[in-house]
């Protein structure tokens, strides 16, 4: 049995009072301070890239009304009349965007199950590289992996026997081409942040499932993927931001025609393609044309800040907390 030697003495130790002494912990203090750089730093990026787009926004809809521009008329702005309707290079953003998703949910979730709740640690340390390999190539590259093998391919496997236009092989640029090499390009994305998100689920809860019966299957998608849903969301937003934002896979493989579809077989104009192609260095300052490219980007800005709302509101609607 130990006896205090404070309670019976009545006089403190002069070591135990050393030790809780107040000290400054300037390290500490210091982590502290470069943390909230770091946040301070993004925000006044963020804030710059708002203030570089707003003023000539601002001059563009001194020009063109918002009804012209949010409306289903042709998208012309550097011909003779121009045409303002950016619908048509909406729908295509959203086009490509759609078939890429169809690509990167399916196979980014399910390898993150396999890789979370199937592969041993062999097998995932081969195949987590090979993931990430696939997210470091070059968008440009993916780009020509899509004119020069997807096009091709999707031309003579082309079910050609669908009714109407969906059913005419597609050209040379096509919406499905593109997304298609997009989806993979953001499989990855999807595959990560879904991992992480099923390794911090608790193993009680799969232990707990195991020994009510359950099989492998049934605790991968009935307990496991339920309770990572926040994060599962987060990765489909997060892929389908990269998406929205790419730009020299559709520059290169999707075309220049602003047309108003959803077809997957038809050349189509993403928004990234419009700005990528405009700001080469050949519009004269001050022109409508050039206000046109900060419009653009400022509308796509907006796209992508209401998908991460969305993606922020589901996490938290979907969070799981485990005391």
């Amino acid at each position: 049995m130990s006896v205090d030697v404070a309670s019976t003495t009545g006089r403190a130790d002069p070591a135990r009072a050393d030790l809780s002494a107040a000290s400054p912990r300037y390290g500490e203090k210091a982590i502290t301070a470069w943390l909230f750089l770091c946040a301070a730093f993004s925000v006044l990026v963020t804030a710059g890239i708002i203030f570089a787009l707003a003023g000539p926004t601002i001059e563009f809809f001194r020009q063109v009304s918002f009804g012209r521009f949010f409306s289903a008329e042709e998208w012309a702005p550097t011909f003779q009349p121009a045409a303002f309707g950016v619908f048509n290079i909406v729908a295509g953003t959203l086009n490509v965007t759609f078939w890429a998703l169809l690509i990167a949910i399916p196979f980014g979730l399910g390898a993150a199950i396999y890789l979370s709740e199937y592969a041993g640690r062999r097998a995932r340390k081969i195949l987590k590289p090979v993931l990430e390999v696939l997210e470091g190539v070059p968008t440009v590259a993916y780009g020509f992996f899509a004119l020069t093998f997807i096009t091709p391919l999707l031309r003579e496997v082309w079910p050609t026997w669908l009714p109407g236009a969906l059913g005419e092989p597609p050209g040379i640029f096509s919406a499905a081409s593109a997304g298609l090499v997009m989806g993979i390009m953001i499989i990855p994305t999807v595959a990560s942040i879904s991992q992480d998100a099923m390794n911090s689920v608790p193993g009680g809860l799969r232990q707990a499932a195991y020994g009510l019966g359950s099989t492998r299957m049934q605790v991968a998608t009935r307990v496991v993927v339920p309770a990572a849903l926040s994060g599962i969301v987060a990765s489909f937003i997060l892929g389908a931001s990269r998406a929205i934002g790419e730009t020299m896979i559709v520059l290169i493989a999707a075309g220049a025609s602003p047309n108003l579809t959803l077809l997957p077989n038809e050349s189509v104009m993403t928004m990234t393609t419009f700005i990528g192609q405009s700001s080469t260095g050949d519009i004269a300052t001050g022109t409508i044309t050039y206000y046109t490219v900060f419009a653009v980007g400022a509308l796509l800005f907006c796209m992508t800040l209401v998908m991460n709302m969305i993606s922020i509101a589901l996490v938290r609607h979907f969070q799981e907390s485990y005391e």
